[in-house]
């Protein structure tokens, strides 16, 4: 499963990965080999990256979906209560 990217984002992809090798390896690496190793690392953990950030994604949901009731819970009935509370207010 590949994912393709934005033209200039892999164009950005494939620099900082030539900057990579610039800065750490012995010899540095071209455009071609840069690219064809960005496509390595896309289709081989590009598919556990992505996993995860939907394992996440849904972890967070549920979080927020079992509290909803805590979250979004309406008091009921709670006319009569509040007009009341207003009287005693005003008779104080």
């Amino acid at each position: 499963m590949i994912h393709e990217l934005p033209p200039q984002t892999r164009a950005d992809a494939v620099g900082s990965i030539k900057r990579y090798f610039e800065e750490n390896m012995p010899e540095p690496i071209g455009d071609l080999p840069a690219g064809m190793l960005l496509d390595f690392f896309l289709e081989e953990i590009g598919p556990v990256i992505y996993n995860r950030a939907i394992a996440d994604a849904q972890a967070r949901l549920a979080i927020r979906v079992s509290d909803m009731s805590g979250e979004l819970y309406a008091d009921e009935f709670q006319y009569w209560p509040k007009i009341d509370a207003k009287r005693r207010n005003r008779r104080r």
